[in-house]
């Protein structure tokens, strides 16, 4: 078992590898169990908080850059799996993130998380049906598209997709695909609104104080758009993470 606490360019002799070209000193807890392992950070990518258990062989950890603030993250990755975050991540707090058995766990762009949220491609432990003996509870992959909100407490569990621009409300559990622009909440979250756009500026601390309607604003255009429901999320996703 190897630990690192900062990233930067890094090789051990398991095989195991970090690529970062700014060297990131801030709380970064990295621990390797296995082999083959890898890191790619890259170029002004910001972390305030980094936990990461590499429990298995061949998983990989991708991040993007960010001008947005620093983010936290809590991150275990099994055999064979995957997780990306991509350019402009932001947290409240720090999420976790668990990915086994060769699945993904994948954010869009400017992706904001708010506090206590968990997204979970498996369960942690299998599950077997009694009769057959096959497991009930494989991993599955994860999905989060550009631009999404997801609101405090809320969860992804595995085989959860969520389209670009839209916001998963509070204490909700994804289980499904979520389209674009909508507001989804409950468990499992269901869709209650279409058409919809959010902003990142906070109803308090950014002014003007009162915000009644968009031009009160700078908004992001390239996120206002109607809800298409047909569109298979990996397919709309776009930018830095789709290269690695």
């Amino acid at each position: 078992m190897k630990k690192i606490t900062s990233l930067a360019d890094y090789t051990d002799e398991s095989g195991n590898n970090v690529q970062c070209p700014d060297k990131i000193e801030t709380d970064i807890q990295v621990t390797f169990r296995g082999r083959n392992n890898r890191i790619v950070v890259a170029k002004g990518a910001r972390i305030a908080a980094l936990r990461v258990a590499f429990d298995c062989d061949n998983a990989t950890l991708i991040i993007g850059p960010s001008s947005r603030s620093p983010f936290s993250l809590n991150a275990r990755l099994g055999e064979d799996s995957t997780v990306r975050i991509g350019r402009d991540f932001t947290t409240t707090s720090m999420p976790v993130v668990s990915a086994v058995e060769g699945a993904t766990v994948s954010f869009g762009d400017d992706v904001m998380i708010a506090s206590s949220n968990q997204f979970r491609a498996d369960d942690g432990h299998p599950i077997f049906d009694v009769k057959t003996g096959r497991r009930i509870n494989p991993a599955k992959d994860i999905i989060i598209g550009d631009h999404v909100w997801f609101g405090a407490q809320s969860v992804a569990l595995a085989g959860a997709e969520v389209g670009d621009g839209s916001v998963i409300g509070f204490r909700s559990v994804v289980t499904g695909r979520i389209p674009n622009n909508v507001i989804a909440v409950g468990a499992p979250a269901q869709v209650v609104r279409r058409d919809i756009a959010w902003e990142r500026p906070h109803l308090s601390l950014t002014k003007p104080s009162y915000k009644p309607d968009s031009s009160s604003i700078e908004t992001t255009d390239n996120f206002w758009n109607l809800t298409v429901e047909d569109v298979p999320i990996f397919e709309q996703l776009t930018g830095w993470h789709d290269q690695h």
